[in-house]
Formats: structure tokens, sequence, C-alpha cells
């Protein structure tokens, strides 16, 4: 029996951000978000619970606007090195996809159930990752991973959601 996944757990700089930081004498002051994740994210919730990820301790308050006050998704602040656990202990790895792009997210992508990484992650991401995005992180890449995993598991197209 096919079982499909519960969870979509997306890392957020690289992915939902094109991964640099701004900063100045103040420190991290921007990051910036792409279009159309938002929106798609939005449809995919109808059908997976939704929740981010970041070890970024001092950029948190900037991914926090973004994802919980602005988007209405569920933010967590894990170091690198505990993501494992906290997925097994919070979520469930064998019905979770994740979506990253760093050197470390291979951790969770060799765990869960299903693997995404952007166009533009490295080379140790993409070698665990199931699926790789076309578009780089902070262009669309999240549009397009959700526009996949509705096809790929919920056999939705994006055109027929609100047809």
């Amino acid at each position: 029996m096919k079982r499909n996944p519960k969870y979509f757990l997306l890392d957020v700089d690289g992915v939902m951000t094109s991964g640099n930081f701004i900063y100045s004498k103040q420190g991290k002051i921007f990051k910036e978000f792409g279009p159309d994740d938002s929106d798609a994210l939005n449809i995919l919730k109808k059908f997976l619970k939704i929740q981010f990820i970041t070890s970024d301790k001092k950029g948190f308050s900037i991914s926090k606007k973004r994802i919980y006050n602005d988007m209405g998704f569920k933010i967590n602040l894990v170091p690198t090195f505990q993501r494992v656990k906290w997925v097994e202990k919070n979520l469930d790895l064998k019905q979770t996809i994740f979506m990253g792009d760093g050197i470390f997210d291979y951790l969770l992508m060799k765990k869960t159930f299903y693997s995404i990484c952007t166009k533009n992650c490295s080379s140790i991401a993409k070698k665990y990752a199931k699926f790789q995005t076309k578009n780089e992180g902070g262009n669309r890449a999240v549009a397009e991973a959700c526009i996949f995993i509705l096809k790929k598991f919920f056999n939705k197209k994006i055109e027929n959601i609100y047809n």
C-alpha cells in the first residue's frame, strides 16, 4: 500500500531565500524572499502539514516575520546537528518531505520519506535529494516543489485546483 506523506518541512535560508545575508554595521538586516512560494504553499497546505526549520539564530526574527507573521506557517529554530532528533520527536521521518539546500541538509534528506533540493544547492544535498528544482532558492523553487508534490503524491495539477 502506497502511503502519502503527511508533512512538508522546509529549510528557510537558501530555499525560501537566495541564502545571501545582507549585513550593515548593525548586523544582519535583510533577507530576500522570492515570489510565488507563499501562494503555492497555501495551496499545498490543504494536503500536508507545513513547517519551516532554520538554524539562523541571528536572522531568526527576519525569518519569523515572513514565515510566521506574514505567511502563517510555524517556524522552528533548531541547531543544524539537532535537526534529525527534532524531526523524530516532533514529526515523523517516514512521513516527511524535506526541502533543503545546505551542506548538512543531507542529514535529514537521507532519513526522510522524500527529499527535495534547489537548483543552486550544495553538491552534497544534490547527491541525497530525490528531486531537484529547476529554479534556485529564493526564486520560485518552493513553488516548483509544491507543484511537483501535488502531482506526484496527490495526483493534482495546480491548474485544476481552483477550477
